[in-house]
């Protein structure tokens, strides 16, 4: 048993940083926090698809002229490098966005800004209905 563990730890640490990053997610209500939670867990996919792609005894795929020679299959590791730059790209935006909530709220806390917001609805004039114009 230890040795099966001992031998698929990459997997323990993905499930670990999975569980870690939804954790965040849920259980914070800053919004800078859940960012990194998301981070975290879109990090513990890119290690179990890179995980996947290994081969034991695999090498990498340079053609040697031995026909029993057994490669890796670098599609995984491919498709995570654009998988990263996709991810950098989101978690950028998603901490402009935050910026600009903090700049229209004055926080980055849910509960705050949901208690301003709906301050903001009750503190807005009601628009005159039709019947009443006339």
């Amino acid at each position: 048993m230890i040795e099966q563990l001992a031998g698929s730890w990459n997997y323990i640490i993905v499930v670990i940083l999975m569980m870690t990053g939804l954790f965040i997610v849920i259980a914070r209500a800053n919004l800078v926090k859940k960012m990194i939670g998301l981070s975290i867990f879109q990090t513990s996919v890119f290690i179990f698809y890179i995980s996947l792609g290994k081969m034991a005894n695999g090498t990498a795929p340079i053609l040697d002229g031995n026909p029993d020679t057994l490669y890796s299959n670098p599609l995984p590791h491919v498709l995570i490098l654009t998988a990263i730059v996709v991810g950098v790209a989101t978690t950028a935006l998603g901490l402009a966005l935050i910026l600009r909530i903090n700049e229209a709220f004055g926080s980055v806390e849910e509960d705050e800004i949901i208690a301003a917001k709906a301050s903001q609805s009750l503190a807005r004039p009601q628009r005159p209905t039709s019947e009443a114009a006339e």
